[in-house]
C-alpha cells in the first residue's frame, strides 16, 4: 500500500463547482483519490505517507481528450491548408492505405501519448484502425485508453468491409476487456461513410457489448448538404430514425446545427466532443456551444488527431474553446473559466460514462491528477488560478502527471516512455512516409 499526500497552493476539484481550496493535501492511497483535507491535518492523520509539496502549483484534475485519432500524430504536418475531403481523399486516406500497419499504430499511438501526457492529459478516447495495437500502446504508457474501433463501408489495410470492421471491433473487445485503463467504443466513421444498415448492426453490437458510439457528425456543411441530396434528411435526423441517438453517442464535432438539431441532441442526451482548433484548421465552422449548453447538452473537449490540429494540446483547445464560445454567442460570459475546465474533465468522463471514477478530484475516484506550475512570469501574480490555467497557462507549465495514482510525468520527465526512443522511431517513420 501507497500513500502520498500532495500540497499544492491551490487545489481546484472541480466537484464542488466553482471551488478553489487553499492549505489543503490530496490524499492518494495507491489508484484512488484516500481524502481531500486541510494540510496540516493531513500531515498529522498521515505522518507515514510521501508528502510531497508543490507550492507553486495548481492541482487539477487530468484532462480528457474526448476525441482523437493517436496514430495520426505520424502523419503530423503531411498535408495543410486544405479543405476537409480534399485532405481525407487527396492525402490522409492513401496516406494510411500505404503505411497504416499494428506497428505504425502502436507508434503512433505511443507517440501521441507521450506527447498528451506530457500536457496533462490522463484520458483519451481515441477513434482508429489496429486496435489492439492501441490498448497496448494505452497499457504500456499507464494512461486511460478507450480504444475507438473504427467502422467504414469501404476497404482498407485493416478490413475489407462493414462486417470485417465489426468483427475486429469485437475480437478486440473480448481480448482487452477488464484491463486496467482501458475501454472501448464502437466507432463508425461518419454518416457519409457507414450505410443504414451498418448503424444498426453497430447500435446492436454496442448494447450487447455495454459499450458506447462514438462518431463523427455534422462537421462541415458538405457532409450535411450531401445528405439532404442523398436521404432527404439531415444526418442527425436520419441517425435518429437508424435509433442512434441516445446518451450512449459521442457525436465529433457537431458544427452545424439548427435549433431543431439542438432539440433533438438534448431530447435523446448525446454528448458532443467539440474539437474547435481541428475545425477553425479545416475551416468546417463555428459550433453553437453556448446554445448547446443551454439546451442542456453534455460538452467535453477533443484536439482530432495531430494531422489536423496539428498538436494535442487540451489546454490550448479549452482556452480556444472558451474564447470562441464567447464570440460565437456574442456573450462574454459564455464559457467561463471554471466551465472549461468542467467541459476537459468532469463532462468529458460523462460523455464516456466515467464520470463515478474520474473527471474531477473527489475521493474514491481514480488518482487522475496534474500539476500545472504557476510560477512562471507568464502566470504571476496569481489573482484566480483558475483563469490562470484557461487563459494563460501552457502545456510546458505542466509538471506532474498521476493517472490511477502511478506518476507518469515527474517534473517534466516521462516515466513511462522513453522519450528518445519515441524521438528515434517519429524519425524512423519520417524517412518511410516522406512524400518522393
Amino acid at each position: 500500500m501507497t500513500i502520498t499526500c500532495l500540497h499544492p497552493a491551490y487545489l481546484i476539484p472541480v466537484e464542488p463547482a466553482n471551488q478553489v481550496l487553499t492549505g489543503h493535501a490530496l490524499v492518494m492511497k495507491d489508484n484512488l483519490i484516500e481524502a481531500i483535507l486541510p494540510s496540516d491535518e493531513a500531515r498529522l492523520r498521515y505522518p507515514d505517507a510521501i508528502h510531497q509539496e508543490l507550492p507553486d502549483h495548481a492541482l487539477t484534475p487530468g484532462f480528457i481528450n474526448l476525441h482523437g485519432h493517436s496514430a495520426m500524430s505520424l502523419l503530423r504536418g503531411l498535408a495543410d491548408d486544405l479543405a476537409l475531403m480534399d485532405w481525407l481523399n487527396h492525402h490522409i486516406w492513401p496516406a494510411e492505405k500505404a503505411h497504416v500497419s499494428d506497428e505504425f499504430v502502436f507508434d503512433g499511438t505511443s507517440f501521441a501519448m507521450a506527447e498528451m501526457l506530457r500536457g496533462g492529459t490522463t484520458t483519451i478516447n481515441d477513434m482508429y484502425f489496429h486496435h489492439a495495437a492501441v490498448a497496448r500502446a494505452g497499457i504500456a504508457s499507464g494512461m486511460n485508453t478507450v480504444v475507438g474501433c473504427s467502422i467504414l463501408e469501404f476497404p482498407t489495410g485493416y478490413a475489407q468491409d462493414a462486417a470485417g470492421y465489426l468483427q475486429l471491433a469485437e475480437d478486440a473487445i473480448n481480448e482487452y476487456r477488464g484491463q486496467a485503463g482501458i475501454g472501448f467504443t464502437l466507432a463508425p466513421h461518419a454518416p457519409y461513410t457507414v450505410a443504414d444498415d451498418t448503424f444498426r448492426k453497430v447500435a446492436a453490437m454496442a448494447a450487447d457489448k455495454g459499450v458506447r458510439i462514438h462518431c463523427h457528425i455534422h462537421e462541415t456543411n458538405d457532409e450535411v448538404q450531401g445528405s439532404i441530396s442523398q436521404y432527404g434528411k439531415r444526418p442527425l435526423a436520419r441517425l435518429a430514425e437508424l435509433g442512434l441517438l441516445s446518451e450512449q453517442l459521442i457525436a465529433a464535432h457537431m458544427v452545424h446545427t439548427t435549433d431543431e438539431d439542438i432539440a433533438l441532441l438534448a431530447k435523446h442526451g448525446v454528448h458532443i466532443a467539440h474539437n474547435p482548433a481541428s475545425n477553425l484548421k479545416l475551416a468546417s465552422g463555428f459550433a453553437r456551444i453556448h446554445a448547446m449548453q443551454q439546451a442542456g447538452i453534455n460538452i467535453g473537449i477533443g484536439t482530432d488527431g495531430a494531422a489536423s490540429n496539428n498538436k494535442l494540446d487540451m489546454m490550448a483547445d479549452t482556452r480556444l474553446a472558451a474564447i470562441l464560445a464567447k464570440a460565437q454567442s456574442s456573450d462574454p460570459t459564455a464559457v467561463n473559466a471554471h466551465t472549461a475546465l468542467r467541459m476537459a474533465t468532469l463532462d468529458g468522463a460523462k460523455a464516456l460514462g466515467m464520470a463515478d471514477r474520474t473527471g474531477s478530484l473527489t475521493a474514491g475516484k481514480l488518482a487522475d491528477v496534474i500539476a500545472i506550475d504557476l510560477s512562471a512570469i507568464e502566470t504571476q501574480p496569481v489573482f484566480d488560478p483558475v483563469s490562470h490555467v484557461i487563459y494563460a497557462a501552457g502545456r510546458e507549465q505542466v509538471s506532474h502527471v498521476w493517472v490511477r495514482g502511478k506518476a507518469l510525468l515527474v517534473n517534466r520527465e516521462l516515466q513511462t516512455l522513453d522519450q528518445q526512443a519515441l524521438l528515434a522511431k517519429a524519425r524512423w517513420w519520417q524517412q518511410r512516409i516522406r512524400p518522393q
